[in-house]
């Protein structure tokens, strides 16, 4: 039986060797060494992945982590809160932005209810403990054990993915007013005031943002998370959806296989996960950055650079789905491209190559 300790165990560093044997093929391709950028760098790192044997035809998914949130009812989001149930059956029939996008990069969408608050969605995978969790501005958003149990649930349902033959993983959430807890994950897990991480998340009129990051603040108060147990952090300020990517990013990284990050969101389970396992962050493939106003406090913690800058802020995984485009051109170039040797010229390697 998995443990979260055992599953954090299993996460080794990317292979320098095999990234090195990489770089030096991309080096030898019918191109000036480097000339693709960081379509170069990411074939490089893919080639480091032990749970990645040959870039070609990789398998992708985005698991959408779908629940909602007690901390609804401080009046902090504009949508109705039944739309968390009402756009996971959307999800399924393929009718979201998520899905749109990643039918266009040939990726799998699998909605996962992970406590959504309404009564159980035919044919929805089922992860969920609660009809949404804790107003986190009165309490905790669930108990420890409660976190525990989601993140070796969700890293289990990798671990199963992966053995169904998917290679590539993204992350994504659907979950009205979510926006608040990650703001509180964030801004503790890097030590930052909440006036510096909160925004408007979905449309919330700027009239109201003060009276959001008020909301941040008590429940940063009242539960007092330990900045230095990501656990505590995601039990007491954050949400089902919020444990249920931590665990989709710790599995993916122990199973040896990339997991690409979408927006806000994810930047706080990512926060999360790295905070429990660092070298997590060899797996993350960051795809967007997002138009909230703490992402870049986020991703300068992460030492990440997205590879799309498009105002992106719907959620649901949809940056992380055009980003897989990005990675099957870095998979094509590796694959596809000709050497220089038998395209009749030769060329020194790049000078920038680390």
């Amino acid at each position: 039986m998995n443990t979260l300790d055992s599953i954090i165990q299993r996460i080794r560093p990317l292979d320098r060797e095999k990234m090195a044997q990489a770089a030096r093929y991309v080096d030898a391709l019918a191109k000036p060494p480097g000339s693709l950028g960081r379509l170069e760098q990411l074939a490089i790192q893919l080639s480091g992945m032990s749970g990645i044997a040959d870039l070609a035809n990789l398998n992708k998914e985005i698991i959408v982590m779908c629940a909602d949130h007690g901390v609804f009812d401080e009046g902090v989001a504009v949508t109705p809160k039944n739309v968390t149930a009402i756009q996971a059956r959307n999800m399924q029939k393929g009718l979201t932005g998520v899905c749109a996008l990643a039918k266009n990069s040939n990726t799998r969408v699998l909605p996962v209810d992970i406590g959504i608050d309404a009564d159980p969605i035919a044919d929805l995978r089922s992860l969920k403990l609660a009809h949404g969790c804790g107003n986190i501005a009165r309490g905790p958003a669930m108990s420890y054990q409660q976190a525990q149990q989601l993140l070796i649930s969700s890293a289990n349902l990798v671990q199963e993915r992966v053995a169904q033959g998917i290679s590539i993983f993204g992350v994504g959430e659907l979950g009205i007013a979510n926006t608040t807890p990650a703001s509180a994950m964030i801004s503790v897990l890097t030590d930052t005031d909440p006036h510096d991480v909160v925004g408007i998340g979905a449309n919330l009129p700027l009239a109201r943002v003060a009276h959001k990051e008020s909301v941040v603040r008590r429940a940063i108060e009242v539960n007092q998370p330990n900045a230095n147990d990501a656990v505590d952090v995601l039990a007491k300020v954050g949400g089902f959806d919020l444990v249920g990517m931590t665990g989709v990013i710790l599995g993916a990284a122990a199973a040896g296989v990339p997991v690409v990050l979408d927006g806000f969101l994810s930047y706080a389970s990512a926060l999360a996960a790295y905070r429990l396992a660092p070298q997590v962050r060899d797996y993350c493939i960051p795809s967007h950055f997002s138009a909230e106003k703490g992402a870049a406090v986020a991703l300068s913690h992460l030492d990440l650079i997205p590879y799309l800058y498009l105002e992106l802020r719907l959620g649901e995984g949809s940056g992380a789905a055009m980003a897989m485009s990005v990675i099957s051109a870095a998979c094509a170039m590796y694959c596809d491209m000709g050497q220089q040797t038998s395209s009749g010229f030769s060329l020194p390697p790049s000078p920038l190559r680390n």
